[in-house]
């Protein structure tokens, strides 16, 4: 399992993270303080505050997705 923190920042890039976690063919959880949500729910990660960081858990390679990963990493 590969993990990746990342912040969104804002609700449109919430929306680009959720799209392209919606087109890989493998789980993908987000973790924010105690809570687990599935990175495909819209809803799910619309809630979260964006303005601190998250980590992303997943289990599979996407192109996109791990370029989307990059975008938004935190060092």
């Amino acid at each position: 399992m590969s993990k990746q923190t990342i912040k969104l920042g804002n609700i449109d890039a919430a929306k680009e993270f959720v799209r392209a976690a919606s087109g890989c063919n493998f789980d993908i959880d987000v973790y924010f303080n105690r809570v687990v949500l599935d990175a495909k729910s819209i809803l799910g990660i619309l809630s979260l505050d964006h303005r601190n960081p998250i980590t992303v858990a997943y289990d599979g390679y996407n192109e996109n997705f791990s370029g989307l990963l990059q975008k938004y990493a935190v060092n």
